[in-house]
């Protein structure tokens, strides 16, 4: 133990993928004391998804859909407590992280919806919001966040690691082995596309939210000269740290598919994102001993299996290490939470591009 006060957060995720609240408990010093508690996810149903996919790129009804997902929130939060046993009293802080609607970190532009002084006052708890903020305006990326959680997940390892987080886009955090709890010690940044694309593809051609399990890519062939084409995108010689929009490979992937067979185009897909990781490995420090998979694509057997191909070492998902790999954003953004009360930088040069290891989120009371 750290010696440090140990908080008791709540972190609610929204992700790219669109699909529901993720609400996890954890007590944390907000460095590597980490205790993970309960965790659940709650659905959206499927007209509020599509009025949340109404307002990407921050148009449209923005208001209204930001006050339902607030709401949805709370909910998340009541039912999270519920299942605890436990009263909103017993928690110090709500880490929010909204959902993103628009990301440009080149304009110094990233929008996340929701309405923190309402879930303050509807969960009657501290609320720490807006975490991406600062950091896009001193000029990062503002994404991804999580890596500092991983760091602290992974201290006791003893090697270098890469955790891929699989969700609508993919991001990898790099974390060297030696034990350092500096800055240097860790590199972040998006991959590429994880399960946006595929989702995209296949409600657009069965109406189905997901392949489940990678059934259907599993079916198909990859064109590899389509392939190549997607991985051609300027992108992936990027340097990192960077990061994506989530609908930043539409249009390449719409061109890919076009004339092929639904389990043809599920295949291209898959492979894309597995071959978008694969190409990240360049860029670390020194090879990865080992990666660690979390997020929902972690359950796509095809997926894993491409990955499991390419990479030049083990891959395994989050849960063969005791952690639950559904959970790993939401707990992150309870531990951001804390360290943002504590003043203690979120994001770092390595991370996301920032000129210097930066604090970040607004703190909203209930009245």
């Amino acid at each position: 133990m750290s010696g440090q006060k140990t908080y008791r957060a709540i972190g609610l995720m929204s992700g790219t993928s669109m699909d529901g609240v993720d609400a996890a408990l954890v007590e944390s010093d907000g460095e590597g004391t980490v205790r993970r508690c309960g965790f659940l996810s709650t659905p959206y149903p499927d007209d509020f998804r599509a009025r949340l996919q109404s307002v990407m790129g921050n148009v449209g009804d923005v208001p209204g859909v930001a006050s339902e997902l607030t709401e949805r929130h709370a909910e998340a939060v009541s039912a999270l407590l519920n299942a605890e046993g436990m009263e909103s009293t017993e928690i110090d802080v709500i880490g929010f992280h909204g959902q993103t609607v628009l990301h440009e970190p080149a304009q110094r532009r990233t929008v996340q919806i929701g309405v923190p002084d309402m879930l303050a006052r509807l969960t009657d708890c501290p609320v720490v919001f807006d975490l991406r903020l600062a950091d896009v305006a001193a000029g990062g990326e503002g994404a991804p966040l999580v890596p500092v959680y991983h760091r602290a997940l992974t201290r006791r390892l003893g090697s270098s690691a890469a955790v891929l987080n699989l969700g609508g886009v993919g991001n990898v955090t790099w974390i060297d082995g030696d034990g350092s709890a500096g800055p240097e010690s860790m590199l972040a940044f998006d991959t590429g596309p994880a399960n946006a694309l595929v989702d995209d593809f296949v409600s657009a051609r069965r109406g189905e939210r997901f392949d489940a399990g990678g059934i259907l890519a599993a079916k198909g062939r990859v064109d590899e000269a389509r392939l190549a084409d997607l991985l051609s995108d300027p992108y992936f010689d990027r340097q990192p740290p960077k990061s994506l929009d989530r609908d930043h490979f539409a249009r390449r992937a719409t061109i890919a598919v076009s004339g092929l067979s639904d389990e043809d185009g599920a295949a291209l897909l898959t492979a894309f994102s597995a071959a978008s990781v694969a190409l990240a490995e360049r860029w670390f420090p020194h090879p990865a001993r080992q990666w660690i998979a979390c997020g929902g694509g972690r359950h796509n057997a095809t997926l894993m299996a491409m990955l499991a191909e390419r990479l030049s070492a083990p891959i395994a998902p989050a849960d063969d290490l005791g952690w639950n790999g559904d959970a790993i954003e939401a707990e992150a953004f309870g531990y951001l939470a804390i360290r943002s009360l504590q003043g203690k930088p979120l994001t770092f040069p390595g991370t996301t591009r920032a000129p210097v290891p930066l604090s970040g989120g607004t703190l909203h009371k209930p009245d």
